[in-house]
């Protein structure tokens, strides 16, 4: 949403949308230890795996979207950044990049538990498993945007297709107007080089 004062979002609007992925995974997952019976852990993972994926894949279309509307807004002239509270605060990478390094590991640990609990295999899409690595390297060479004032400071990984930038927009508005992150997740194969 660029205006005519020539300031650009930080946030296009996924803020109500972002569900906290590392506590809920660590919350559900510390149900299903309680208990000491493995058919009994069995049983609590069968109802909470399609509730791990759900937030996993909330995260994983707001990573996907932050890249879109980071080359959107990177696309449009020269603007100021409204409305970015992490510019001026102290960048600390090991804070910066915690959250995705948690989804990193759960991607690599999630179809074992897959194999051992349900006896199924599971593998995510490696498009998935490029997006958290790319996304790392994102929040790393932005320094957390701590120091994005203009859109012109914003770096995008050389990963990134960014030609079609503005049709980014239009995919980032639709699933921001059905509340729907995960959705962002099938354009993947779109911005990914």
């Amino acid at each position: 949403m660029v205006s005519d004062n020539k300031e650009v979002e930080f946030d296009p609007g996924f803020a109500p949308y972002i569900m906290a992925f590392q506590g809920t995974v660590e919350y559900l997952y510390s149900d299903i230890n309680r208990f000491k019976n493995l058919s009994q852990k069995k049983i609590k993972f069968m109802q909470y795996y399609k509730k791990l994926l759900e937030v996993f894949y909330n995260n994983i279309g707001f990573y996907t979207g932050c890249l879109m509307w980071a080359s959107y807004i990177k696309s449009q002239p020269k603007a100021k950044i409204a409305s970015n509270s992490f510019l001026g605060t102290e960048y600390n990478e090991a804070e910066n990049v915690a959250d995705i390094d948690y989804v990193i590991q759960f991607i690599k640990l999630f179809p074992k538990d897959m194999k051992y609990f349900l006896g199924q295999t599971f593998e995510f899409d490696e498009n998935i498993v490029k997006l958290a690595e790319i996304y790392k390297e994102f929040l790393i060479i932005n320094k957390g945007f701590t120091n994005s004032e203009y859109n012109s400071d914003i770096l995008i990984p050389d990963s990134i297709a960014i030609e079609k930038a503005e049709e980014y927009k239009k995919i980032i508005d639709t699933a921001i107007e059905e509340g729907n992150l995960s959705k962002l997740k099938d354009s993947l194969s779109i911005i990914l080089k």
